[in-house]
Parts: structure tokens; C-alpha cells; sequence
């Protein structure tokens, strides 16, 4: 599917790859708490103990956020009960902020666990969490295999970060 508007990928396209390297562990998640960047070149909205919320860079739609666990875990059930319970807790968090930021009309909350589900990183969970409105998803979705995004992906992080 393409991206209609995508400024933010131009500091990826003109960057030097190797600078600020850190060694991949395959895992974007785990490779995102190694890297020595800010919170907010990373868009990570908020950290908590045993989870962080994180902007979605490849967004279904401006607002689209991530809880993730720390650990690096396929399945929910591998985690222990205060990480699942807080894990949980923000995103019920999450669900506020966006409902009065965004103003939405509905939300997706939920997690892809596996390929087979549709699971873009499979090996370590997240919770999304997106805002959507009637029609959001329209023919340029639907026809055009492009997504509309209205907003920056620095936009967003502004818009949501004083929340948390």
C-alpha cells in the first residue's frame, strides 16, 4: 500500500546509516530502546516500568499509537502479570488521550500476535491503539492502496506528548 504524504521518511532517505549505528537485534522495538536518540527523535510518547507507548511510524492514520512491553515477548501470556496489567492500564490511557485529543468517533484497539494474524513484528507484541471516523478508510484505502495521512508524524507527537 503506498503513503500519499510521507515527510517525515525524508530524515530516514538523507541520513547517513551509519551514524549513531547500534547493533541490530533484528527486533525494530529493542533496536529503538538501544539507540542512543531522544525519546522524542524516537516518538516514544511515554515510558513506564514495565512498558513504553510509542507513535507508529508507518501510521494507519494520524494518531495511530503503541504500547509495548520492554521485554522481548511474542505472546501476552509470556508476560507476567504487572506487565500485562500496566500494559493494559496505558492502554486505557491511551484511549483517553486519543478520545480528547482527536476527537474520534471510534477506535481500534488491538494486537496481532504471529504472522498469520497479520503480525508486522511478530516476534515482540504491542498493542495499537488508532482513532477513526466514519469514511477514514475510503476508496484511496480501499481502490488506491494509498493511505491519506493529514499530519506529520512530528505533529502528532507534539499533539499527544504533554498528555502523557
Amino acid at each position: 500500500m503506498d503513503v500519499l504524504w510521507s515527510p517525515w521518511r525524508y530524515d530516514y532517505i538523507k541520513s547517513d546509516k551509519n551514524e549513531d549505528a547500534i547493533e541490530s537485534t533484528g527486533c525494530v522495538f529493542c533496536d529503538i530502546l538501544k539507540s542512543s536518540a531522544s525519546d522524542e527523535e524516537k516518538f516514544i510518547l511515554h515510558r513506564a516500568e514495565h512498558n513504553f507507548i510509542i507513535l507508529n511510524i508507518y501510521p494507519y492514520i494520524s494518531g495511530h499509537i503503541m504500547v509495548v512491553p520492554y521485554k522481548h515477548i511474542a505472546d501476552i501470556d509470556k508476560s507476567s502479570k504487572q506487565e500485562s496489567d500496566e500494559l493494559m492500564d496505558l492502554t486505557k490511557k491511551c484511549q483517553s488521550i486519543i478520545r480528547s485529543t482527536y476527537y474520534p468517533q471510534g477506535l481500534n484497539i488491538g494486537m496481532n500476535l504471529g504472522k498469520a494474524a497479520g503480525a508486522g513484528v511478530a516476534e515482540h507484541l504491542h498493542m495499537h491503539i488508532l482513532p477513526r471516523w466514519v469514511g477514514d478508510a475510503n476508496f484511496m484505502t480501499a481502490i488506491g492502496e494509498t493511505r491519506t495521512i493529514p499530519e506529520s508524524l512530528q505533529t502528532t507527537y507534539e499533539k499527544l506528548k504533554d498528555a502523557f
